[in-house]
């Protein structure tokens, strides 16, 4: 990948120091999981439209952006499945169902959403933490629910990885400068190894999406892309049948 989506975003001065800054990739660990994080209705909408149309039913709506990322991520899902790595889902924890008010909320003083009387409103509010079919979890397969940015904030999901001995996590999800920054941080304080495939994450706002990559391939993770991931995957599967594992490029 010469050519890096944060590359127009940088000053000279930036190019400058990051030449001369030394090698910081993260690597792969030796038990990689899948972390899939808010692949939920409130994002996608039902249909793809452009930003500033899904956000008048779906106030949560990321755009093109997700659905264009939608098939780069059920790639990854179908390897991480087919090679047989661990494959946890992260979702929300509905206010309506738990009592739990939202992080997002409760940082906006307490007030709730406010509800609808039209019942498709509020029929949208009902599914909104619902994972979308096209990466829907099957049996075996972890599924967890959260009320903070962090997938690691108040969920068992590092006991779950610690249970299955995982030292790597391979992130997908939305968005990157929030709730994927917020979980790859936490998981780079609990020593994983951290992993953000570059087109299989997304964001509202394309210069956020390309700095919050920027920042944590800088500090926190390797972003890489899909094939290097997936020729990753592949190749420790090939390796674990007994085929010797060749260099996989960052």
């Amino acid at each position: 990948m010469s050519e890096r989506v944060w590359d127009r975003f940088l000053t000279e001065q930036d190019k400058a120091h990051l030449a001369m800054s030394r090698d910081r990739r993260v690597g792969f660990g030796e038990r990689p999981a899948l972390l899939l994080i808010d692949l939920y209705r409130w994002v996608f909408g039902d249909e793809p439209l452009p930003l500033l149309e899904g956000l008048k039913d779906w106030p949560g709506y990321c755009g093109l952006a997700g659905w264009e990322a939608l098939p780069h991520i059920q790639r990854l899902l179908q390897t991480a499945r087919a090679v047989g790595i661990p494959v946890v889902h992260v979702t929300g924890l509905h206010p309506d169902e738990s009592g739990v008010m939202g992080w997002n909320e409760a940082a906006h003083g307490g007030t709730p959403r406010q509800t609808s009387d039209d019942p498709l409103a509020r029929d949208r509010v009902r599914r909104q933490y619902d994972i979308v079919e096209q990466v829907a979890p099957i049996p075996g397969e972890a599924v967890l629910r959260k009320t903070a940015p962090s997938a690691f904030w108040g969920t068992p999901l590092a006991a779950h990885l610690n249970h299955l001995r995982v030292d790597t996590l391979i992130v997908a999800g939305e968005t990157t400068s929030g709730c994927v920054r917020a979980s790859v941080v936490d998981g780079c304080s609990y020593r994983y190894k951290m992993i953000v495939v570059e087109e299989c994450v997304f964001d509202r706002h394309e210069a956020c999406h390309a700095i919050n990559l920027f920042d944590m391939h800088q500090k926190y993770a390797d972003v890489l892309s899909l094939d290097t991931v997936i020729a990753y995957l592949q190749q420790r599967a090939g390796a674990e049948r007994g085929v010797p594992m060749a260099g996989v490029a960052g």
